[in-house]
């Protein structure tokens, strides 16, 4: 399957490594295609570069070094496919959809209020229990 994560799990891979974000990338890794897009990428690093200043010269070899497909997030989308509070995260299921990803983990509340039949919007928690051999 085509998994997209969002900018939140990744920061969680980078900064805190957790043991269920390590079970996560390591069952993805193994089984399931890794996709991100472009706008997490641009926020992942606005985030280090405000937050985390010190981490900065790591985001390139993580990055370098995570398995994943990049796609590209369009600037024009069409803002009438689903709604969603933050318009932020507009662009990230946007591209999820038209990349055609199965399914979207991530922990922000936002995206679970969502109705749409694809991708499924998944926690860490929830992706794992289903998912994991």
């Amino acid at each position: 399957m085509r998994v997209m994560l969002d900018t939140n799990i990744l920061i969680s891979s980078f900064i805190f490594k957790s043991r269920k974000i390590n079970e996560l990338i390591n069952e993805l890794s193994k089984n399931h295609e890794i996709v991100i897009c472009s706008y997490v990428i641009d926020e992942l690093k606005e985030l280090i570069s405000s937050k985390f200043i010190k981490k900065e010269e790591c985001l390139d070899n993580f990055l370098k070094e995570f398995p994943y497909d990049l796609v590209y997030s369009p600037t024009n989308v069409d803002r009438k496919v689903f709604k969603i509070r933050d318009d932020d995260d507009y662009i990230i299921l946007y591209t999820a959809i038209i990349e055609n990803v199965d399914i979207l983990i991530t922990g922000d509340k936002d995206f679970f209020d969502i109705k749409i039949d694809r991708p499924e919007i998944m926690t860490v928690n929830d992706f794992l229990k289903r998912y994991k051999k």
